[in-house]
């Protein structure tokens, strides 16, 4: 009985927990109860995707209204793996919470911490869920408006000026995408994904589709912080609370590339796609963002903001494979969203640890630091390894589809700069090691203990699922492969 409500409950007992979350007294308290909320949340998305992982569709009607009368929650795997991704990523970073929020939250925010913590949880699953264009539109602002709250609470000042640009790029993306919504409607009636890809056919040479693509386009590139739209990124990851960069990083732009495949896949369809110039537009987008923002991150002088443009770079891959609108190319995009969050969530887990001891992220302050704290650099450093694509680790898996991907199309300057991408991730995260190891430590710094356990052991688990999943791909490719079936790609 309850197989047939998970989507709705994973939806639910979030939004519902947020209020009481709110009124809970401030302490460890809100803390547990977010934590409990978090892994029963983790639970329900891996039984999800354990039903709908062979290529089967769960439909779930809202209120008993057959859609696209009613809205409609539609589960395939492509979303039931992201909504695991947000799930679980949820579920490891409250652990880490722990300490981390302790020291950068203060007291009497705490209880509003969690509870808009939750808030974004809720909107970000609701996303992966619903089969409702608009519902999709809702979704995306609750996430979005909870997170320019999360990050405007970081110790730093500029919290609230990253917040407020954030909060201006949001809210232009989120207009573009509700104009193009808005345009759908007009010209078909429906709000149903599956509605929408049924009708849509038909008109697609009508210049208002054409325009409702391209707003629906820009507005979601500016959610995924897609080069050259990417100009909040940095900032919010810098100075939000070391725990919120961890789970923003690690899910929120990897749901925005999922709205980007299931509005440009299911409602519009490839065939769609290869009519238009956008296929060469993220080609050429995801080639500019892999290289420029991995020159970028060379010269960082801050971890947060190195690893910031590191996600755009990575941003680019994902973008590369639509791009392609091919079978390989998107199983390596979907692919790499799932490798990706557990990359850069380690990534961000272990410079929150250093942050947590030395109090800055600033690399002039983590001179030696790695001689001293040896798992959190440990997990940098197997991180980082993933990160760059070193075989046996999940990011190798994810490159490895691309540049199949592009040599498939015979595309040989888009190899080169996945390779390339590379190399300059090798440089960028050098640089942070060199700093780490191989630079004497800072003057009153010789005492620095290690991270506590409830931030190391959640870190730890996301650096041996980089190993794990570099070596046993089968979830993550058989999965992404239904992925496609669902999406309907055509090759080019």
């Amino acid at each position: 009985m309850i197989e047939t409500h998970l989507s709705l409950l994973l939806v639910a007992i979030p939004l519902l927990a947020a209020p009481i979350t709110a009124i809970l007294p401030n302490g460890r308290l809100p803390w547990l109860f977010t934590l409990v909320i978090t892994w029963i949340t983790l639970v329900l998305a891996a039984w999800q995707l354990w039903i709908v992982i062979d290529g089967d569709i769960i439909s779930y009607e809202l209120g008993g209204w057959a859609p696209p009368w009613g809205i409609e929650y539609r589960i395939d795997p492509l979303n039931a793996l992201v909504a695991l991704i947000v799930a679980g990523i949820g579920a490891i970073t409250l652990p880490y919470a722990l300490h981390s929020v302790e020291q950068e939250i203060p007291l009497q925010q705490r209880s509003l911490f969690y509870s808009a913590f939750l808030l974004c949880l809720d909107g970000l699953l609701g996303i992966t869920q619903t089969g409702d264009v608009f519902n999709l539109f809702v979704f995306l602002e609750i996430s979005s408006l909870s997170s320019y709250a999360l990050i405007s609470m970081g110790r730093h000042r500029r919290a609230l000026t990253a917040a407020y640009q954030y909060l201006i790029m949001g809210t232009i993306g989120a207009t573009f995408l509700l104009i193009g919504i808005g345009l759908l409607y007009a010209e078909t009636g429906t709000l149903n994904m599956m509605d929408l890809h049924a009708r849509l056919p038909a008109i697609l040479d009508h210049r208002t589709v054409h325009t409702a693509f391209a707003f629906i386009v820009v507005g979601v590139a500016l959610k995924l912080a897609l080069f050259p739209l990417h100009l909040w990124l940095p900032n919010a990851y810098t100075y939000a609370p070391s725990v919120i960069t961890v789970f923003l990083a690690a899910t929120a732009t990897k749901v925005a590339v999922y709205v980007m495949l299931r509005m440009v896949f299911t409602v519009f369809s490839s065939g769609f796609l290869l009519r238009t110039p956008a296929d060469n537009l993220f080609l050429l987008l995801g080639m500019f963002g892999v290289v420029i923002a991995s020159v970028s991150a060379i010269y960082q002088h801050d971890a947060k903001r190195l690893l910031a443009y590191s996600s755009i770079a990575q941003i680019g891959y994902m973008v590369l494979g639509m791009g392609f609108s091919s079978v390989l190319g998107v199983t390596a995009t979907i692919v790499h969203i799932f490798n990706h969050a557990l990359m850069k969530g380690a990534l961000f887990m272990a410079v929150g640890a250093l942050v947590y001891r030395v109090g800055t992220s600033k690399l002039d302050g983590l001179h030696g630091l790695g001689r001293q704290m040896p798992w959190t650099f440990g997990a940098i450093f197997i991180a980082g390894l993933s990160l760059i694509g070193l075989p046996g680790t999940a990011g190798f898996i994810s490159k490895w589809y691309l540049v199949l991907a592009a040599l498939e199309q015979q595309a040989w300057l888009i190899a080169v700069v996945i390779l390339g991408g590379s190399l300059l991730a090798v440089i960028y995260m050098w640089k942070l090691v060199e700093v780490l190891f191989f630079r004497p430590a800072t003057e009153g710094d010789s005492a620095v203990k290690e991270a506590p356990l409830s931030m190391l052991v959640p870190t730890w688990l996301l650096v041996l699922a980089n190993i794990y999943f570099g070596i046993h791909t089968e979830l993550t490719v058989n999965v992404a492969g239904q992925a496609v079936q669902m999406l309907e790609v055509v090759a080019q």
